[in-house]
């Protein structure tokens, strides 16, 4: 009998036309698994426990999708713990079905799954792209949001710059032209409609500084992808990796005029790839690997095998995948000035590690890893927290100081941890003065009273080219409800020594509206900072759909500064009420005019800012003036 496999939010895993050699050999050990164990354990306490019962309604046999890997691991079964109601042909069986699992690795090459971890990818493989004419389109004015001087503009528009009615994003990526600040390009996961999972790589670009954006469409139509990571490198070419989600590989693309068009690097899912990749380029002209591009992954739910991977030409080759020690998950990577690549990461529950290769700059060798520091951050990584049940909390983000000055080639790692005993997350910060060698103790970035039910998350960070360092995430401080969550920013000019009081910079949204048949808004925000201010790209759910009764997720563009977030006037404030369009494709998309007319935008009233708790205040960077914003021209870092 087939057990069908479900995650445990209960959506059922739909074959895909084409699957990686693990996911067939997944699959297939579910099933005998599945079927073992409902023999194994019919009637006893653990048929309960793990939902593996007799019927239609098969639920996964393997370990509940919880938050923390304490609580995975006292949930973890111990057959001696229970009673055993087995004949000797099922417990052979048993046996059998743990030999196939034991030789996944063997057979495939495949890194096998860490004692403890999910035995389940944080991305799936889900429902069909729409058929043409399910669903309509509706548009509505675009939203900008101001608040305390900051202003947040939609990113998701259609070509006439209003907003999509009915569709959703997040997981937004950001890069910004180092040569020229006014352009900017957004990735993020597109859901042409809220009522499917079905999702698609999509990309916007802005010439103004993001002030007015242009959505001109998807990498692929009707293609599956998910993951979304953007990065640049010095003379402001973009490049996107995407992930096939039915195959867990990925490929590379490049745009190189400024985000308006993308071309393919490597064939479809020829970048190697798995669940929740990351990449990064090696900017530094005098550096040996300079261009190089760098790869990790989680190695369980991977393309082929393996955990990193390497590509010397700008994306359009990889080597073959090798593993990383200790193989870390849910993380980023950064390059040194002098070329050592760092790699951020860890165990998906309280263990961290920052690792270092010192040769992956060097064409003539396969990259080894010579230096694994373990790293403390003062709490654990949430999966399925209050905030975002069908998501992260937080992910590990690295980055390395490149200026030139007395900081250089410091290491930072941040991310937002549960603090042990608590219930939320604090964004929490170390730092390394001697290459990756030793981290200083985890400093909490969040300065408001210590409350460890409070929720900060999706905490990320970026360096700029003066060495200052600025970190946005969200936080749930001034919610009664702890959960309506708003983007708040901080700053350090002294290497992360001291940071400057928090400021809130958006609106407060509800982050449980808006699910595109999922319930999470992302894994991630990203921030990319210049020598007067950083450049984010968040999800927010500002847009109201009257249809839906709730409000929708949408990507957000905002400049935040040190010296605040003064920016041009917002066009006049129209009826948010929809306007019916023409029936849609099954993307959700059209093609961009080379210049849209500014259009009636929805302008969100802001609420009064919280005072900040004093800490002590770096000096402000001076803020360039109004758009188009005119940044100077950064000369290449050393």
């Amino acid at each position: 009998m087939r057990v069908a496999l479900r995650s445990r939010r209960g959506d059922r895993f739909t074959a895909a036309p084409k699957k990686s050699g693990f996911q067939f050999r997944y699959q297939t050990n579910v099933d005998i698994f599945s079927t073992t164990l409902r023999l194994w354990f019919r009637g006893t306490g653990l048929v309960r426990r793990f939902g593996v019962v007799d019927g239609a309604n098969h639920e996964s046999p393997f370990w509940p999708a919880v938050g923390r890997r304490s609580d995975r691991m006292r949930q973890h079964f111990n057959p001696l713990h229970h009673e055993m109601r087995s004949t000797t042909a099922s417990t052979a069986n048993l046996f059998i079905c743990l030999a196939w699992i034991a030789s996944l690795a063997a057979a495939s090459g495949q890194t096998a799954p860490y004692p403890g971890r999910r035995t389940e990818p944080l991305e799936k493989p889900g429902m069909p792209p729409a058929p043409l004419g399910t669903y309509r389109l509706e548009s509505s004015p675009r939203v900008v949001s101001p608040y305390g001087g900051f202003i947040s503009y939609q990113v998701n528009v259609d070509a006439n710059g209003m907003n999509i009615v009915g569709d959703a994003a997040n997981e937004p990526s950001i890069s910004v032209d180092p040569t020229d600040g006014n352009k900017i390009t957004i990735g993020w996961r597109q859901f042409n409609t809220y009522t499917s999972n079905f999702r698609q790589a999509g990309y916007g670009y802005s010439t103004d500084a993001g002030i007015t954006w242009h959505f001109p469409g998807v990498l692929q139509n009707n293609v599956f992808r998910s993951d979304p990571v953007l990065d640049y490198d010095e003379t402001g070419n973009f490049y996107y990796l995407s992930l096939l989600v039915n195959t867990f590989c990925g490929d590379i693309w490049r745009s190189t005029n400024g985000g308006q068009s993308w071309t393919e690097r490597s064939p479809d899912g020829a970048a190697h790839s798995g669940d929740k990749e990351w990449f990064t380029l090696d900017k530094t002209p005098t550096s040996m690997g300079h261009g190089f591009q760098y790869q990790f992954w989680t190695g369980f739910f991977a393309c082929d095998s393996g955990e990193f991977s390497r590509s010397t030409d700008g994306g359009a080759n990889w080597q073959s995948p090798i593993s990383i020690p200790n193989g870390p998950v849910w993380g980023t990577l950064d390059v040194a000035s002098n070329g050592n690549l760092f790699i951020g990461g860890g165990d998906e529950g309280s263990s961290f590690w920052c690792i270092r290769s010192s040769n992956a700059q060097n064409p003539n060798v396969t990259p080894t890893f010579d230096q694994v520091t373990t790293v403390n951050m003062g709490g654990s990584t949430v999966f399925g927290g209050t905030v975002n049940p069908g998501g992260l909390a937080g992910q590990m983000f690295v980055a390395v100081d490149r200026s030139g000055g007395p900081t250089n080639n410091n290491i930072y790692m941040i991310s937002s941890v549960s603090p042990f005993g608590g219930n939320g997350t604090d964004v929490m910060f170390v730092r390394s003065t001697d290459g990756g060698l030793t981290f200083s103790a985890p400093h909490r970035i969040n300065d408001d009273p210590v409350n460890p039910n409070k929720w900060h998350w999706f905490g990320t960070l970026a360096v700029a080219p003066n060495g200052r360092i600025d970190s946005v995430w969200l936080d749930t401080r001034n919610a009664a409800n702890n959960t309506d969550s708003q983007l708040f920013y901080s700053w350090s000019t002294d290497g992360g020594v001291t940071w400057a009081p928090n400021v809130a910079v958006s609106n407060s949204f509800n982050p449980f509206e808006g699910y595109p048949n999922q319930n999470k808004i992302g894994d991630y925000i990203t921030i990319v900072s210049d020598n007067t201010g950083g450049d984010v790209a968040y999800s927010a759910t500002f847009n109201f759909n009257p249809t839906r009764g709730q409000h929708e997720q949408d990507v957000y563009y905002v400049r935040v500064s040190p010296s605040g977030g003064a920016t041009p006037t917002p066009t006049p404030t129209a009826s948010s009420t929809p306007t019916a369009t023409a029936t849609a494709t099954s993307t959700a998309t059209a093609t961009a005019t080379p210049a849209v007319t500014p259009t009636a935008t929805s302008t969100i009233t802001p609420s009064a800012t919280p005072t900040a708790t004093p800490t002590a205040t770096p000096t402000p960077t001076p803020r360039i003036g109004p758009t188009p914003r005119p940044r100077p021209t950064s000369a290449p870092r050393p």
